[in-house]
């Protein structure tokens, strides 16, 4: 679950907010803000995709509070997926590609429900 937005670290870029599967982070006037921590899936999606290492995803949900020093492990995550690798720029664009086709597959899944329901 997300536990810290680091203000001194981060540029508001807002990349943060726009993979957020599930919209926890609104844009906020400085840094992001978390809006609705309850809905964090502990993706981890918003630490992978913030290059100035400013949000901490802790990673038990069930912990009583935050990591009282994320700093050691700010980055870990994007680091340690490979994200960083400058001679593997766009390695991890492929999943973008999905988005259209699950989409497309989600279409014909109604269509054909609908027209089940419909007796064609």
């Amino acid at each position: 679950m997300i536990a810290q937005i680091l203000a001194d670290k981060c540029n508001n870029c807002a990349q943060c907010v726009n993979v957020c599967p599930t919209f926890v982070l609104d844009d906020g006037p400085q840094v992001p803000v978390i809006a609705r921590l309850d809905a964090c899936q502990t993706c981890y999606m918003c630490e992978l995709h913030c290059n100035q290492d400013a949000i901490f995803v802790a990673p038990d949900q069930f912990a009583p509070e935050p990591s009282a020093d994320p700093l050691p492990h700010l980055g870990m995550i994007r680091r340690d997926h490979g994200w960083d690798r400058p001679g593997e720029a766009g390695h991890l664009d492929e999943y973008r590609k999905l988005g259209p086709l699950l989409g497309e597959g989600a279409e014909i899944a109604a269509r054909r429900y609908q027209a089940q329901r419909r007796g064609v």
